[in-house]
């Protein structure tokens, strides 16, 4: 059996300008990057929208695998084959990820997004970029307290973090400014890993260039002695930032094994950012396509949640249906099952369907129309199959097997056109903006969650109070909490029930436009695992890549 990276590299690929021409763009309107990648002018925001946007999420993932990225990019190719004008869009792979565990995010088998090896490595450099941007800020705020600090900065109130593309638990705490007086000022610093970072988050909710300087401005870096918020305004450094972001800022074209347009840009994390591709496009797709194929990370309690409450919000535009995928070997694992996954098992089967239950549950919340998509494998059985068929025929579910791995397009057919008889303009955000912080917290806790009670660590009500003082009380929530669980524990699979959420810190995203709440033991810095994945990786005398996935 071929590797994904194998299947890549036998791919025939179009030049990316016939990808662009056939999207109906002039050469005025991309620029390339040799010649499978391009970047789109932001131009190209003047046009009308006209597309209407799909969203694909999943169940809360495991270690079997659900294929999220998988059905996203096939379900394209599978609409391209239907004869609809259709594009895709999807994250950028971070680097941190693409060395440790969890691996890349340009699809599988028969349904990527190509060149798989550029993607998941340096790609058009848009997250090298960030970190270059948000470590500047950093530089400069050091520098302005160690060149006198007439901005009254409280060294022990930055909350500014540098940043690194790459999984690195050592960098989590540091000291900075050691080694006497004219190496700055000592004190104690933090790194996040770049996709969550303020910056990327910035630049993803972003309408436009001016868009961005505007929320560039706004981010909140540090507190002065009189605990007032100290801006990247206020220390003059939007500009600058900016220009580091001139080229970040452009999305990225590229294509499937089908030769589907597919825009890539940005890549914040759904467990600790709000896990969706860039609204700029998002809505240059829009304008471009009748049918936008998009994604946002982790389960529906995490990034379908946020693609709602925050994006869609943000952007101003309705998602027209989704898709919850979910494989029988991952709902297996959710009933108890933890190695054996191959062999038949009806009874795990549903003792785990309660997961893809609730996340069905929770798409329904925002009044969106719905298809359930079954990754099926060879491994599964007809007897769950049919389980899996009665179960969706009495819950009133549409419900598609999805073969995009295995058939490209082809394996997609039947979840199209379920999905083009199931479009809405129906969708509702969860909660209102008017609320108060803490009622929002509560809802997505109670209605996503399905928590009993919400715990407040000390002193964060106050300052979250605070926070509706400065003026942040209407924006809405980004939750920071393990995909793994619809609890804040990862070890509780399945549907938990009669459990408490913690909220152990929360922290302002101004120029992103929503609040932090952290969870559990969520880290913004991830850590290597015992063997990473970069162990496997190698390159030969020719320049072909190995053991990329």
């Amino acid at each position: 059996m071929l590797t994904d990276l194998e299947i890549a590299q036998q791919a025939h690929m179009k030049k990316i300008k016939d990808i662009a021409f056939d999207l109906g763009l002039n050469e005025d309107e991309f620029e390339e990057y040799g010649h499978y990648k391009a970047k789109l002018s932001l131009n190209l925001l003047k046009k009308e929208n006209k597309g209407k946007v799909i969203l694909v999420t999943a169940i809360s993932p495991t270690k079997a695998g659900e294929g999220k990225s998988t059905a996203t990019i096939g379900l394209a190719d599978a609409f391209k084959l239907l004869g609809k004008n259709v594009s895709c869009c999807v994250r950028e792979p971070s680097f941190g990820p693409v060395m440790g565990v969890k691996g890349g995010a340009t699809g599988g088998g028969y349904s990527q997004v190509v060149p798989m090896e550029d993607i998941n490595l340096h790609f058009t450099g848009d997250i090298h970029a960030i970190t270059a941007a948000n470590n500047a800020i950093s530089a400069l705020l050091d520098n302005h307290i160690y060149q006198g600090n007439s901005l009254r900065i409280d060294p022990q109130r930055i909350v500014w973090k540098r940043c690194l593309d790459m999984n690195d638990r050592s960098l989590r705490n540091i000291i900075i400014g050691l080694g006497g007086k004219t190496n700055g000022v000592t004190r104690e610093d933090h790194f996040d890993i770049t996709v969550a970072s303020e910056v990327m988050a910035v630049l993803c909710l972003s309408s436009d260039f001016n868009d961005l300087k505007l929320r560039l401005g706004r981010m909140v870096i540090a507190y002065n002695y009189d605990k007032i918020p100290v801006t990247l305004n206020d220390l003059q450094a939007t500009g600058a930032i900016a220009l580091i972001l001139k080229d970040a800022i452009k999305p990225n074209l590229v294509q499937t094994l089908e030769h589907t347009p597919v825009l890539i840009h940005g890549g914040p994390f759904a467990n600790i950012a709000h896990g969706c591709n860039s609204l700029i496009a998002t809505n240059i797709a829009r304008k471009l396509t009748d049918y936008v194929i998009t994604e946002a990370g982790f389960g529906a309690d995490l990034g379908a949640e946020k693609f709602f409450n925050i994006k869609a919000r943000i952007g101003h535009f309705k998602p027209s249906a989704a898709v919850v995928v979910a494989t029988i070997r991952a709902l297996k694992m959710h009933g108890g099952v933890i190695d054996d996954l191959t062999t038949p098992n009806v009874k795990a089967l549903a003792k785990g369907i309660c997961n893809l239950e609730k996340h069905c549950e929770n798409v329904a919340k925002f009044k969106v129309p719905f298809v359930v998509a079954i990754n099926k494998f060879i491994t599964d059985s007809d007897e769950e199959i049919n389980f899996m068929l009665n179960w969706a025929k009495e819950k009133g579910y549409e419900i598609s097997l999805l073969e995009t791995w295995e058939k490209g397009g082809a394996g997609g057919i039947d979840l199209a056109n379920k999905l083009l008889n199931n479009l809405s303009d129906t969708f509702t955000p969860l909660y209102d903006l008017e609320l108060s912080l803490e009622d929002k917290i509560k809802m997505i806790c109670s209605e996503i969650y399905g928590a009993k009670n919400v715990l407040f660590a000390p002193g964060i009500k106050t300052t979250l109070k605070k926070y509706e003082e400065l003026g942040w009380g209407k924006l809405p929530i980004c939750m920071a909490k393990t995909p793994h669980s619809f609890s804040d524990n990862p070890k509780k699979l399945g549907r938990p029930e009669n459990f408490e959420i913690t909220i152990r810190d929360v922290k302002p995203s101004i120029g992103a436009g929503f609040i932090v709440c952290l969870t559990g033991d969520i880290m913004t810095m991830p850590g290597l695992p015992k063997t990473p994945a970069a162990n496997n990786m190698d390159i030969d005398e020719n320049g072909l890549c190995k053991g990329l996935f």
